[in-house]
């Protein structure tokens, strides 16, 4: 297993290359967060869909532990351009202004952490907030859910446990989540106004759920260049006298 250190390392190569094509090519990459309910196969879809798009992936312990690691956020931070720098610094000011948040010193550097991901874009994001941090112009947000059943009877067949057993992981596991993101973010984690995209993963599988993202994602560009070639008419646009 590679150190957080040799990942980061790596991580910051990927964007250098990144960053020198996108300005060839001008091609903006997406970032796309998930929230999901604990036994949902959130996690899964997450990971096929990085996959399939391409895009860098973030699991929820990787992002915790960099923000447990000063010296981690303060080496992201390092790796942001002048521009990166003042635009991470205006998401972290709205949102701390909007939520009336009192940032503990964790909760900055998950802030700095996923703010550096989300300001170099091409990544999916999953869970410690990323759904709340990212502003929603930037970032497409995904909850998967799924009926409590279904997800208990998934937690018990992939770790080999009792009904009973799994049952209690889920309903802890969703405890701890809908708390963090209360302590944290003062949000209902299972708002579905909170994100663009809602999927229930009960009837249906985890090609299926990623094949619904990428469609929505695809519509949602098709609505943003609509909106910009809208915008460049009406700047454009001289009344006759």
């Amino acid at each position: 297993m590679k150190s957080l250190e040799q990942i980061i390392d790596d991580q910051v190569k990927r964007w250098e290359m990144i960053r020198s094509m996108e300005e060839r090519t001008g091609e903006i990459r997406p970032v796309i967060t998930f929230s999901r309910e604990p036994g949902s196969g959130g996690s899964l879809v997450a990971k096929e869909l990085a996959d399939q798009m391409k895009l860098d992936f973030f699991h929820h312990e990787i992002i915790h532990q960099m923000a447990e690691k000063a010296s981690i956020s303060a080496r992201l931070l390092e790796i942001l351009d002048e521009k990166g720098i003042t635009m991470l610094d205006d998401w972290i000011s709205t949102l701390v202004n909007e939520k009336h948040l009192w940032p503990d010193q964790y909760l900055r550097h998950l802030l700095n952490v996923i703010g550096t991901i989300g300001r170099h874009g091409g990544a999916v994001i999953v869970g410690r907030g990323s759904s709340f941090i990212i502003p929603p112009e930037k970032n497409f947000r995904v909850r998967v859910v799924a009926p409590l059943n279904t997800r208990i009877q998934n937690v018990a067949r992939d770790f080999g446990v009792l009904f009973d057993e799994a049952k209690r992981r889920v309903l802890r596991t969703e405890s701890d989540r809908s708390a963090f993101i209360r302590k944290y973010f003062h949000e209902d984690v299972a708002a579905a106004v909170n994100y663009d995209l809602v999927l229930n993963t009960g009837g249906m599988s985890i090609g299926a759920a990623v094949d619904a993202i990428k469609a929505s994602l695809d519509k949602r560009s098709e609505k943003n260049g609509d909106i910009r070639a809208n915008m460049m008419d009406l700047a454009t646009f001289s009344p006759g006298i």
